[in-house]
């Protein structure tokens, strides 16, 4: 028999090429998709796919939330978290949730399909940067200022330190603008940032995000 796999990333055009690239592997079959946490927890309880492909960034709740979801109603099933994510702060938030491996969406198309072999076989695999990212979190004792942020208040600072606008985290997330504001004002308080600048630097040195993809920002 096949193994059977969930895709679920709010992109159409990603999960057809997530989709041909899987199935050009001997044996590995694309079940079901979904766009959003809700429907990738309706679509694995229709399907019960030996895999699930999940991006974290999703319309609506996140990706983490599928993961909660999905493994209260089926506590063995295997979940590969593939993102643009790379945090350590959110990998560890995967993981505890109930992920099964991690890999960043800048890895190389090999790397995703060794990584679902790694699942399948029992393994928790991760790309290298993302074990890069663990190794630098362990070695600074494993705490980060991010560990009060909730998976969303993660989400919309990770796209607002890489450089997006509030609209633009908005239009991504299907979250109006005034909530993204909100959010962002929960998240300086909780983070004590005073600026924009500052916000952004927060995030740079938890590793949520590198220095060459932070936007210049003024320090007003």
């Amino acid at each position: 028999m096949p193994t059977s796999i969930l895709l679920v990333d709010d992109h159409p055009v990603v999960r057809e090429g997530y989709r041909r690239l899987i199935e050009r592997q001997p044996g590995l079959v694309v079940v079901a998709e979904a766009e959003d946490a809700a429907s990738a927890y309706h679509q694995y309880k229709a399907h019960a796919p030996d895999l699930v492909i999940l991006d974290l960034s999703l319309s609506g709740p996140s990706g983490i939330e599928a993961i909660r979801h999905i493994r209260q109603w089926d506590g063995a099933a295997r979940i590969l978290v593939f993102s643009m994510l790379t945090g350590a702060v959110i990998v560890r938030q995967a993981f505890a949730t109930g992920a099964s491996g991690y890999v960043s969406k800048a890895s190389p198309p090999r790397e995703l399909l060794t990584a679902v072999a790694a699942v399948l076989r029992g393994e928790r695999p991760m790309s290298d940067d993302i074990a890069r990212a663990i190794a630098r979190d362990e070695v600074a004792g494993g705490r980060s200022v991010l560990d009060d942020l909730s998976p969303r208040e993660l989400e919309i600072l990770s796209l607002t330190a890489g450089g997006m606008t509030a609209q633009a985290v908005a239009d991504a997330l299907c979250l109006s603008l005034k909530t993204v504001h909100n959010n962002l004002s929960v998240i300086r308080a909780t983070l004590g940032a005073r600026t924009d600048a500052h916000l952004v630097w927060i995030a740079i040195g938890a590793g949520l995000v590198c220095s060459a993809e932070a936007p210049p920002v003024s320090d007003s």
